[in-house]
């Protein structure tokens, strides 16, 4: 039997903000090493809220998160700063996420932060741009890349963090069906823990087996994608809604 701990354990994590605003009421989640999770849930159900304290940026509140077995405490800055390698965030926009001149150096910057250097820094960059198959761009200014590119980009900028979970914000957002795919087949190749918030419900069909979904701050549903997205009563009670003609069935067959 396994004694390795589960890549992120939630317990009893409620939120107010400084205004008075209830976010989370006391959330439970646990997610095991390697698996694909999307978060679901209408807009203002706490989703950001959740992930922000996945690496310590919210906190104060009742309750533990613990990432690879490690406590998130903002007390304790090592600990803090190993969860922040331990949980890569991929933002919906790259262009938040990339700001060097080339995209060598966006790759480079974070695990140089970390100290490493030479050699070493080097292959973690190209491992990381070969992954998201982005290697022949390396040396140009991501500016000048189109919107799939950066994401992609972004997403490797990540992995050369070596992260024990991968979150991603709204991945397919503004892609085009082409990059749509070429980012699905990333994600399915990756040997990481993933996260996938999203209102792309097909997508979260394709690339998560599992899902949670989060409405008035609690999670209200736990299982099978499938089982979840055939569940009309479910998502109709929580604002979530399948483009027209999708059937959920297709995903069990996948």
């Amino acid at each position: 039997m396994s004694t390795t701990p589960p890549s992120l354990e939630v317990q009893g994590l409620a939120y107010a903000y400084p205004d008075g605003t209830q976010a989370l009421y006391g959330v439970d989640v646990v997610i095991g090493r390697g698996e694909r999770v999307a978060l679901l849930g209408p807009n203002g159900a706490g989703k950001t809220t959740l992930v922000l304290h996945l690496n310590g940026i919210l906190n104060g509140g009742l309750g533990t998160v613990r990432v690879g077995g490690l406590a998130v405490d903002p007390k304790d800055r090592k600990a803090l700063r190993e969860i922040r390698r331990r949980v890569g965030v991929v933002f919906q926009d790259p262009d938040d996420q990339l700001f060097m001149p080339t995209v060598r150096e966006d790759v480079a910057f974070g695990p140089a932060n970390l100290g490493l250097r030479g050699a070493e820094l080097q292959s973690r960059v190209e491992s990381a741009l070969a992954r998201v198959g982005m290697s022949e761009v390396a040396d140009r200014p991501p500016q000048h890349l189109s919107f799939g590119q950066r994401r992609r980009v972004a997403v490797a900028t990540v992995l050369a963090m070596e992260p024990e979970i991968l979150v991603l914000d709204e991945p397919s957002s503004n892609l085009d069906p082409a990059g749509r795919r070429e980012l699905a087949e990333i994600l399915l190749s990756l040997d990481v823990t993933v996260l996938m918030v999203t209102h792309d419900l097909p997508y979260a069909a394709q690339l998560c087996p599992r899902s949670l979904i989060l409405s008035g701050g609690v999670i209200v549903a736990d299982g099978p994608t499938p089982d979840l997205l055939g569940d009309e009563e479910l998502l109709h009670a929580h604002r979530l809604e399948l483009p027209y003609g999708f059937d959920p069935a297709v995903a069990r067959r996948g």
